[in-house]
């Protein structure tokens, strides 16, 4: 990955955290420290391994970590839809729209966890074929 393309990248997963913060504000009060954190948790861990896989020489397990923690964010998030959570807003359910508004929500955070996840696959392929080069 050229600097240009981790600038990109990077630039994308912070707008993916930005995004998700603002939605995860208006989850249920009970779910603050619960499905929210783990959806928090697992984004900034993601994070934590684009670092890593940035700056290690090997990046092989730092990718898989990266590629592993990615896909337990959309899988919480997805647990977060099924359980109405998108439709709150400040804490309490909306009562106008709420249906509307979650499949809004949720369409928009897929979209982006899942250009991040395109993004996360073209690296890893891009690291196998330089490992199987040499």
């Amino acid at each position: 990955m050229g600097l240009h393309s981790e600038a990109k990248f990077d630039q994308k997963f912070i707008g993916l955290i930005k995004q998700l913060n603002l939605y995860l504000n208006h989850f249920p009060n009970h779910e603050k420290y619960g499905l929210a954190q783990q959806i928090r948790n697992a984004a900034y861990d993601a994070y934590g391994f684009v670092v890593e896989s940035q700056k290690r020489y090997q990046k092989k397990t730092s990718l898989t970590n990266l590629d592993i923690r990615h896909e337990q964010l959309r899988m919480f998030v997805r647990v977060a839809y099924e359980l109405g959570y998108f439709e709150f807003k400040n804490g309490s359910k909306q009562d106008s729209d709420a249906k509307q508004v979650a499949e809004h929500r949720f369409h928009a955070i897929s979209l982006m966890i899942d250009e991040v996840g395109k993004m996360i696959g073209g690296w890893i392929n891009s690291d196998r074929e330089k490992r199987d080069a040499s």
